[in-house]
């Protein structure tokens, strides 16, 4: 159904509905962001748009459009497709759109936290999405609660709305600009008014963010978290959003402004994990090819960690590149020993009587074949608790494998990431306190290598000074209070 909200916003929500896959111990997702400028059929080219970033945020989906006069919002639980039918599309006229996936990291997972959030205040109406996380949230936030603001979500980009109403400057990118001056952390952002798109990227770049053009229809402007997604709407891609740069759309044209002047502008610190796990391996990030920087990781695993064996196998569909990587370098066989499906939902009934590994095998099934009496090594891009590596390994070594090795294409994750990334406690990351050889043995593997951090940064081909690595060395570009960062869900949806 559609409701009119008491002056230009428009709003259509569905149920809460979705349990979070278990089967997984991989970092999750954190989010994807898509906007569209000047298409006549803004939300679905947002739709699609959102459709190919969808392994950035599996939790919610969300679109807000306008056609000049007031916005239009739809936000549901679930993927994309599922999210949206063809009724709730046609809903949201316009030729304006900013879209949103969440996979939640501040705040819980409910149908509250969905963005875009969209909001009526003095000056009009605002809408507004959000890849990354806001290291000093909870202090704004209990600032605006303390002076009478009242919050409808535990987001922390729900700071970003107040502080966007309650700014006394006319224009909308000088409101967006006071906001964000005070606020912290890693932020690739689109903001929607009734007639302005604006897309900006935080000064130190850690969240990834794109600019392209849709030819026709008055070759429209399109930004993404991915350049993938412009693939799938036949867009070109123009160039990535700068470090600290806000792109301005509007009826006069694009204007680039910036957030801090260069001279003061901070060094880049680009999220490495990006290129480890997290995009599309046909995305490009910053310049560079994610399928070429993962097939070089395998080559430099290769060398740092090499292993006497019959074959090499990925843990699909991440760690594949990787593998090829790491099979070519040593001269071993490549093989999918690991098939993945790819029809498991979100949720799943298990038996009640319990099924060894259910939760991986719903996912992985081995290919008996190629593993029977061979020293396997299993390519992975990283280990976080060590459960669901513990049961790959026991897997290959049920389909008969004679020896089982474990080889990492990326460092020991040591540290939770706190810029936009849903990790575990460091308490609860396994290599925070055991060594190689012990995580080995828990695998069960017959041995366990991971790349270097010097290896990782020397196939990124960027200088160490500008990516984050934090998560695997401890050295956090951004101060934080890692106790404020995840405030507990005081009312909860059924």
């Amino acid at each position: 159904m559609i409701e009119k909200q008491r002056r230009r916003l428009m709003v259509v929500n569905d149920e809460d509905m979705g349990a979070r896959d278990g089967w997984d111990d991989h970092f999750r997702d954190e989010c994807g962001v898509f906007g569209v400028y000047g298409h006549g059929e803004a939300s679905n080219i947002a739709y699609l748009g959102l459709h190919a970033l969808q392994h950035r945020g599996q939790e919610s989906a969300g679109i807000v459009t306008t056609d000049g006069e007031q916005l239009y919002a739809f936000r549901a639980m679930g993927l994309v497709q599922d999210a949206f039918a063809q009724e709730h599309l046609a809903k949201l006229p316009g030729r304006v759109a900013i879209g949103h996936v969440r996979y939640s990291t501040a705040g819980g997972s409910h149908l509250r936290n969905a963005q875009p959030f969209a909001v009526d205040y003095a000056r009009g109406s605002v809408a507004v999405c959000h890849n990354g996380n806001l290291t000093n949230a909870e202090a704004v936030r209990a600032e605006l609660e303390e002076a009478g603001s009242i919050f409808s979500s535990t987001s922390d980009t729900e700071v970003l709305v107040h502080l966007v109403a309650r700014s006394k400057e006319i224009a909308i990118e000088d409101r967006v600009i006071e906001a964000l001056k005070k606020v912290e952390g890693a932020y690739s952002l689109l903001f929607l008014t009734e007639d302005t798109l604006i897309a900006v990227r935080d000064p130190r770049g850690i969240r990834p963010l794109s600019m392209g053009i849709l030819p026709g229809s008055r070759d429209a402007h399109v930004f993404a978290s991915e350049p993938v997604a412009f693939d799938l709407i036949g867009a070109e891609f123009v160039r990535d959003v700068e470090p600290g740069e806000m792109i301005v759309i509007d009826h006069s044209g694009v204007r680039s402004r910036r957030l801090v002047e260069k001279p003061q502008m901070p060094e880049p610190k680009a999220c490495v994990f990006e290129y480890v796990y997290f995009a599309r391996p046909d995305s490009r990030i910053d310049g560079r090819s994610v399928y070429e920087v993962r097939k070089e990781l395998g080559r430099v695993l290769a060398r740092e960690q090499p292993c006497e064996a019959d074959v090499v196998i990925p843990v699909p569909d991440s760690g594949v590149p990787s593998a090829i990587g790491y099979a070519s370098t040593l001269g071993l066989p490549f093989e999918m020993g690991l098939i993945r499906s790819h029809y498991v939902g979100r949720t799943f009934i298990e038996p009640q009587q319990s099924i060894r590994h259910f939760g991986v095998r719903l996912k992985l099934n081995t290919v008996g074949d190629l593993l029977h009496g061979k020293r396997v090594v299993i390519v992975d891009d990283s280990i976080v608790r060590g459960t669901t590596s513990r049961k790959i390994v026991k897997m290959v070594r049920d389909a008969g494998a004679r020896e089982v090795h474990l080889r990492i294409s990326s460092p020991p994750v040591e540290w939770p990431c706190y810029y936009g990334i849903d990790t575990p406690t460091r308490r609860e990351l396994i290599a925070s306190s055991h060594s190689p050889e012990e995580i080995g043995r828990y695998v069960t593997a017959d041995s366990l290598g991971y790349v270097s951090i010097e290896g990782m940064v020397s196939a990124v081909k960027k200088p160490e000074s500008t990516l984050c690595h934090a998560c695997f060395s401890g050295k956090y570009p951004i101060p934080f209070e890692e106790t404020k960062l995840r405030r507990p869900n005081r009312i909860v949806g059924i």
